[in-house]
């Protein structure tokens, strides 16, 4: 499993600098984080208990437990609640067919903004005319993950792609420490860790939670420079699926770029 709570707990503390803390750290330290025996004692527990939760050997921390594990490694609200969703015993396997309702389908066609349904995995599983026209990659079927990556023409069309890299992957991330783990995302992260160094570097990063919602900026290679508002919507009683849309500020020279890419 990628996401399990020992490696969470491992990646988290190496981030923390013992200065950050209160630690001194020594001449002769040779680790850049927290110390399983630090982090033991600031969340208030034995290194020895410690070692076994993060060894994953049956230590069933309380929830107490592990808000205090969560207050010393400074996680935020998302990373806290990844905690404890990782630590939840015999989480279920996810195994559904990712299929878009009739009803969702109906709604995007009828939609005069770029709408892309994207599933657990990050594929597109559904989009619009606007959306394809917005970039090739917005089609169903394609992984939006591996080629915004991977695809050498998806990170020209993102000028802030080092902030939408690391979006997807906060929430891949937070998509694995879910309520059922799907062995298609497990796979996906061992092949993208092994293919692209800065997929690796977030993901060991070990940042939870999507971009919030807020300006996209990208370079069409037909219409130039587009400065898209951007929202993500949970499909309710999908199984994980989001909406993704993209509009253009009313009387903006991106509204007038964008009517020249409608269909």
């Amino acid at each position: 499993m990628v996401s399990s709570l020992g490696e969470y707990l491992r990646l988290r503390r190496g981030q923390i600098r013992p200065q950050d803390v209160g630690l001194v750290p020594g001449p002769r330290r040779r680790v850049d984080g927290l110390r399983r025996e630090e982090l033991a004692a600031l969340a208030g527990i034995s290194a020895d208990y410690y070692l076994r939760i993060e060894q994953g050997r049956n230590a069933n921390p309380s929830d107490q437990i592990l808000d205090a594990l969560a207050r010393a490694l400074r996680l935020d609200d998302a990373g806290t609640a990844h905690l404890h969703q990782l630590a939840r015993e015999n989480q279920p396997v996810y195994d559904g067919a990712e299929v878009v309702s009739a009803d969702v389908l109906s709604l995007i066609d009828q939609l005069g903004v770029p709408a892309v349904v994207v599933g657990r995995c990050v594929d597109c599983l559904a989009s619009n005319a606007l959306a394809r026209a917005l970039s090739p990659n917005y089609v169903a079927g394609t992984n939006v993950l591996r080629q915004l990556f991977l695809d050498p023409a998806d990170r020209l069309l993102h000028v802030d792609w080092e902030d939408v890299t690391a979006g997807v992957v906060g929430g891949l991330r937070q998509v694995a420490g879910g309520e059922a783990r799907d062995p298609r995302l497990d796979d996906l992260v061992q092949e993208m860790c092994e293919l692209s160094p800065r997929f690796r570097t977030l993901w060991h990063r070990a940042d939870v939670g999507y971009r919030p919602a807020g300006e996209s900026h990208m370079r069409h290679p037909v219409v130039g420079e587009l400065r898209l508002r951007r929202t993500r919507l949970p499909i309710p009683d999908s199984g994980g699926q989001h909406l993704h849309l993209y509009h253009a500020v009313p009387g903006t020279e991106t509204a007038q770029r964008m009517g020249l890419l409608a269909p």
